[in-house]
């Protein structure tokens, strides 16, 4: 009835979120959501064909940040280390990056793997920013109530060893339904997700690119940076410092 690649939906969550179908295994659908971060499986008798591609028109538009007065003055935003646990989502961000003309570094890596490598990736890319995020969840009925926080944690924490200024490396942290506090505490600039909800897979990316057009001397909006996401505070949340934008003159 279903194939891999098709779009579905949930009938007993009314349809609200936008599935590919990654996997099967005998009446067992695997599911990863079209434009949230999320997994899910369901059984067959629970999903309905999508007959689009996209569920999502939620463009985040970044021209107020960009407006920038280049006739006088040149600007060096923040480089970008995006390391993602899910390569569909890695290439929207990318995409994103480069749509707006930022300097941005792709990493696939699962996000047990992270806490590993983020050290040496580090030290290879030098980034002004770093985003770890990919897929995680919730559940108040397990011991371990957290998917893959912990992994991203212990990721943040070795994260900061290499570089314990929040402003000399800003890092974004977490994926659906993450620990936001441990994250903060670990070392986060901004991290998900203060209300336990599903994110929108650009949201770290919007925050990056955010952080990349801020300006140096000046703190950060940090209620502007949370408005361009798709769920606000809600979703993300972080700390005040300056921006990674260094401004010069003349051009």
């Amino acid at each position: 009835m279903f194939n891999i690649g098709d779009y579905v939906t949930r009938k007993s969550y009314n349809n609200d979120i936008v599935f590919k179908i990654i996997g099967v295994n005998d009446n067992t659908y695997y599911l990863n959501g079209v434009s949230v971060r999320l997994y899910a499986d369901s059984p067959v008798e629970d999903l309905v064909l999508y007959n689009g591609k996209e569920d999502d028109k939620f463009v985040p538009v970044m021209d107020e940040y960009r407006d920038l007065d280049r006739n006088e003055y040149f600007y060096l935003p923040g480089r970008i280390l995006h390391i993602d646990g899910d390569n569909d989502y890695l290439d929207k961000c990318m995409e994103f990056y480069k749509k707006n003309k930022l300097r941005a570094y792709g990493i696939y890596l699962s996000e047990d793997e992270m806490p590993e490598k983020v050290g040496v990736l580090l030290e290879q890319y030098n980034p002004d920013i770093l985003v770890l995020t990919g897929h995680d969840s919730f559940s108040r009925s397990k011991r371990d109530k957290y998917k893959n926080t912990s992994n991203f944690v212990l990721a943040v924490t070795n994260a900061r060893k290499y570089e314990k200024d929040h402003e000399k490396l800003f890092i974004i942290a977490g994926a659906c339904q993450s620990n936001y506090e441990d994250l903060i505490k670990a070392g986060a600039n901004f991290a998900s997700s203060p209300k336990r909800i599903n994110i929108h897979a650009l949201d770290p990316a919007i925050v990056a690119a955010s952080l990349s057009f801020s300006n140096k001397s000046e703190d950060i909006d940090i209620i502007k940076i949370l408005s361009k996401t798709k769920y606000g505070p809600s979703g993300m949340g972080g700390i005040i410092t300056k921006g990674s934008m260094y401004i010069g003159y003349p051009r």
